[in-house]
C-alpha cells in the first residue's frame, strides 16, 4: 500500500475541481453507512464485515505488524476492516490522479462522523467519471432516493459522462442452508459468512435507471500458477470503445458477483467479458451448467443518455487483491478513453 504523498486531512468540505480538456475528473462514491457497518454486533454470524481481529487470525501473519495489530494505532473491530478498504483504494486514486491530473475524492453515503452525502450535484457537478462501490449490506437498508436517480439521469445526459457501478456479491440468498454451505465451500474464504448480501443501494440505482442487470452469488474464479486469476473470456466485436484494450485479466478475488442480464435486448447491455469459474468444488450456478460468469457489462450511449454505463466489481479497484499491468491498463481505459 502506497505511502501518503501529502499530509492527510479529514472532516473537510470538498473543493470543486475545474474542468480541464483531456483530464477527466474521477470520483468514488461508497454506498455504505459507515456507522451502520462498523456498529454491527460482532456476535452476529451473517451480513457483516469481519472484525480486524478476525482478519488478522485468518490472514496470519500478514497483519501482525504493529501498524495493523497494535490497538493503539489501528482499530481492531469492524471499523478496522472498513479502514483497510480506504488504504487499498489509495493506489487506484494515485494512478488516476497521475493519469488525469486531478485528485480523486472518496465520498461515503454516511461517513464516520455521521455526515450524510446523498448522490446529488455536490458530488456530480465536478465529476466526469463516477464509480459507485456497492458495499452496503442489505440489512442496513441504504435505499436510493428518487432525487438521486434523477440527478444521475441528468449526469448521464452530459456528453462523455461515465458511470461505473460496482454492486458486490450476494452470497447465501437461498433459504436452503445446504445451498449456503455449498456456496461457502466453493469460494473458500473463511472471512465471508454463509450469508452476506450486498448492494441494495446500487440495485435501486440500476432499477431506477433502467439497467437490466442484478448482482448474484459470490463465485471463485479459475486461477493459474501462483494464484493468478485466469484470463478473461472477451467479446472483442462488442467492445467498440476499447475498454479492454491491453487487458488480459483483472485481479484475483475469492468471491466475485455474476452480473445477470435480466432483459433480452443484447445491444442495450453488452457482456464484454466473462470470467472462467473454479470448477473444483460445486456451486448452485455451476450445477446449473455454467462454467463462466459475467464480469464486465457496458451500456453504450442511447437516446437521452449521452454517457456510458459500465458494471465492474469494486474489488477490481482495490490493491488488497493484487494487480498488474493488465489491470492498470483497464483502469487507464476507464478514465481516459
Amino acid at each position: 500500500m502506497s505511502k501518503a504523498r501529502t499530509a492527510r486531512t479529514y472532516n473537510q468540505r470538498h473543493i470543486p475541481r475545474a474542468y480541464t480538456p483531456g483530464g477527466r475528473r474521477v470520483s468514488i462514491y461508497v454506498s455504505w453507512s459507515y456507522p451502520a457497518e462498523a456498529g454491527r454486533y460482532a456476535a452476529e454470524l451473517d451480513n457483516r464485515f469481519s472484525t480486524m481481529t478476525e482478519v488478522r487470525r485468518a490472514a496470519w501473519p500478514a497483519y501482525e505488524d504493529p501498524q495493523w495489530s497494535d490497538p493503539y494505532r489501528f482499530q481492531q473491530g469492524i471499523a478496522g476492516s472498513l479502514e483497510l478498504f480506504f488504504w487499498a483504494w489509495v493506489p487506484f486514486q494515485d494512478f488516476v490522479e497521475d493519469t488525469t491530473g486531478h485528485p480523486v475524492p472518496v465520498y461515503q453515503r454516511i461517513d464516520q462522523a455521521g455526515f450524510p452525502t446523498p448522490l446529488d450535484e455536490r458530488v456530480l457537478a465536478d465529476t466526469d467519471v463516477l464509480f459507485v462501490f456497492g458495499l452496503d449490506h442489505m440489512i442496513t437498508e441504504q435505499e436510493a432516493q428518487p432525487g438521486e436517480i434523477e440527478a444521475l439521469r441528468h449526469f448521464l445526459a452530459r456528453e462523455d459522462a461515465r458511470l461505473v457501478l460496482g454492486p458486490h456479491h450476494d452470497v447465501g440468498a437461498s433459504d436452503d442452508l445446504s445451498e449456503r454451505e455449498m456456496e461457502y465451500h466453493h469460494h473458500r474464504d473463511p472471512l465471508v459468512p454463509r450469508q452476506q448480501r450486498f448492494a441494495t443501494y446500487v440495485r435501486d440505482l440500476m432499477k431506477g435507471l433502467g439497467i437490466p442487470a442484478v448482482n448474484r452469488y459470490g463465485l471463485r474464479p479459475a486461477s493459474e500458477e501462483g494464484n493468478r486469476i485466469a484470463p478473461l473470456s472477451t467479446v472483442a466485436d462488442l467492445d467498440t470503445r476499447g475498454w479492454l484494450d491491453g487487458v488480459r485479466n483483472f485481479n484475483f478475488h475469492m468471491h466475485l458477483p455474476h452480473y445477470e442480464v435480466t432483459a433480452d435486448d443484447s445491444d442495450s447491455l453488452r457482456v464484454l467479458a466473462r470470467q472462467p469459474i473454479d470448477m473444483s468444488r460445486p456451486h448452485p450456478f455451476t450445477e446449473a451448467g455454467h462454467t463462466e460468469f459475467n464480469m464486465l457489462l457496458w451500456m453504450p450511449p442511447h437516446g437521452d443518455r449521452a454517457g456510458d454505463v459500465l458494471l465492474a466489481d469494486s474489488t477490481i479497484f482495490s490493491s488488497l487483491f493484487g494487480g498488474d499491468d493488465s489491470l492498470r491498463n483497464f483502469w487507464r481505459n476507464l478514465v481516459s478513453k
